[in-house]
Formats: structure tokens, sequence, C-alpha cells
């Protein structure tokens, strides 16, 4: 029999918490649990964008992992393997809410109708990969349609190739090509009139802080005038 190690803590270490999960010991889950599952809440967030259907997702994924850890083999590190399934349960569900839609033929009829010449899809995209505002691209990412949103944060985020997320997806690899090419044109809309918007805000902001400096005057000159009367009262 192995001998069981333990963390400086009294924990059990990951590789024995693996393997004695994987003989029904509800401790070992636990102490798993414990170890991965805010990176699982993460992952669900960042590719579902609410947090209530995130915390749903990560559940399940936990609930996956409890019916199938014993197919784990060791042949990647267990956080891989987890991430994989965690990502397996959300476009599993994101399939049965049909939002994994288009295809390269309907791409290829927009480029037509615009007159646009083509592009290649699915390669990086070098418009994308400048310096933006962190806050704006997350709140950009956020709005974004969730099948488009899967295949951007499965490629470019997580480092998915293309042939893999097709094989999560159940769609053509053509068909991934043409998710993350909308994604990220949609993408550059969003950042675009985010920048618009800027000034904008910005003027509002001074303003407000104009408004606020004069009413700091108006106050600083209301005083002055009671604080001379007052003196006035007192020698008077």
């Amino acid at each position: 029999m192995a001998r069981i190690k333990r963390t400086e803590t009294g924990e059990l270490t990951e590789a024995d918490a693996i393997r004695l999960a994987q003989k029904g010991d509800a401790g070992a889950f636990e102490r798993l649990y414990r170890l991965h599952n805010r990176r699982v809440y993460s992952l669900c967030l960042r590719m579902v964008g609410n947090p209530a259907a995130a915390e749903d997702l990560a559940q399940e994924a936990f609930l996956q992992l409890f019916r199938k850890i014993q197919t784990f083999r060791g042949e990647s590190a267990f956080s891989t393997w987890l991430h994989r399934l965690t990502v397996n349960v959300v476009l599993m569900r994101l399939r049965r809410k049909n939002v994994i839609e288009t295809s390269l033929d309907e791409l290829a009829e927009q480029g037509e109708e615009s007159g646009s010449p083509p592009r290649e899809v699915g390669t990086p995209d070098l418009q994308l990969s400048g310096s933006v505002d962190r806050v704006n691209l997350e709140r950009a990412v956020g709005q974004l349609p969730p099948g488009y949103r899967a295949v951007f944060l499965l490629h470019d985020v997580e480092g998915y190739e293309h042939n893999e997320i097709a094989d999560m997806l159940g769609c053509s690899i053509g068909n991934s090509k043409s998710q993350l090419h909308k994604a990220r044109t949609r993408l550059r809309e969003l950042l675009q009139e985010a920048e618009r918007e800027r000034p904008h805000l910005e003027d509002q902001h001074a303003r407000q802080g104009d408004e606020t400096d004069q009413h700091d005057e108006r106050g600083d000159a209301r005083g002055r005038a009671l604080g001379a009367r007052g003196v006035r009262r007192l020698v008077g």
C-alpha cells in the first residue's frame, strides 16, 4: 500500500487525493474541490459571463469529476484534465441552448454582399493584439453572444487549436474559424464604440468637476461673507 503524504498543514497532497478519490474516498474528493474550485468557477464565469450560471456549471463540473475521476490516467497534469472536463461541461450547456451558430457559407455571403475583400479567418488578428484597455476588453468580451464568446475564449485565451475546439463543439474546423472571426470583428466594434464614448465620458467628469469646484468656490465666498459679517457684529 502506497504511503500517504501530507502537506505542512496536514492536508493530503494532490497526488494522494486523486488516488484516494479514485477509490471513492469522500474526504479526498473534498480536498480536490478545495484545491480547484476557484479556478473552475473562474473558467466557467469567463465562458458564460453570468455569476449564477457559472456557479451552477462549476457544481456540474465537479459532479462530472466525481463520476469520471477513475478515467484520469495521469497522462497530463490533473489541472489540465479538469480544465478540459470543465470546458466540455460548459460547451454542452451552450450547445443545449442552441447558441453555437453560423457557418463559413454565411460568412462568405456577408463578404460578397458588402463587397469587402476576402480575408483569412481563424488566424492571429494583429488589430486585436495591440494594447487595449483591459477593463473595456473584458466588458466587450462579456457582451459577445455566448457562442462567439466560447470560441474566442477557447482559442485566444485558453489556447486551444481549431481542431480541438471543433471536437469539443461537435462542429467543423471551418465553423470554429468562422465563429472566431466573427467574435473578433464584434470585439473590434465594441472596443471602437468604447473608445468613441471615452471623450464624452471624460467631458462629463470634467463638467462635474467644474460644477463641484464652482460650488466649493461659492461656498467659500459665502463663508468669507458670513465671517466678515460676524467680525463686524463683534466689533460694532
